[in-house]
């Protein structure tokens, strides 16, 4: 069992509190998915568009209003619990149009894979 406040720990970690990245013998630790508590400011944006995601998504608003950003659609989530799910392959960005947070859970957890950082870090 493992207890923790995803505000503190995503603070220590790019918003990431659960996938392979964590160390083996630390309960977040899992192959199988990866969750991120992410805390964005109003106007934050994906440095660039992700190209050729290898993984599922699932996006929840968790509070503020979020743009995202897909090839011919933007989804604007603007109440607590809307959310968004993706699928691999499927080109993709954000903005934070006000102070947002969201949940991403994303799966497969895919050791080596990274996409580049967001503008805000």
């Amino acid at each position: 069992m493992y207890v923790g406040d995803a505000p503190t720990e995503a603070a220590l970690d790019a918003g990431w509190i659960m996938g392979h990245f964590k160390a083996p013998d630390d309960p977040r630790h899992n192959e199988a998915v990866e969750i991120k508590w992410g805390v964005h400011e109003a106007g934050d944006r994906r440095a660039a568009w992700v190209r050729g995601e290898e993984r599922q998504a699932l996006l929840v608003l968790v509070s503020g209003r979020f743009r995202m950003e897909f090839p011919g659609r933007d989804v604007v989530l603007s109440e607590q619990g809307q959310y968004v799910i993706w699928g691999k392959g499927v080109d993709h960005s954000w903005e934070a149009e006000e102070p947002s947070v969201v949940m991403t859970v994303r799966w497969p957890s895919v050791p080596g894979y990274r996409v580049p950082e967001t503008a805000a870090g």
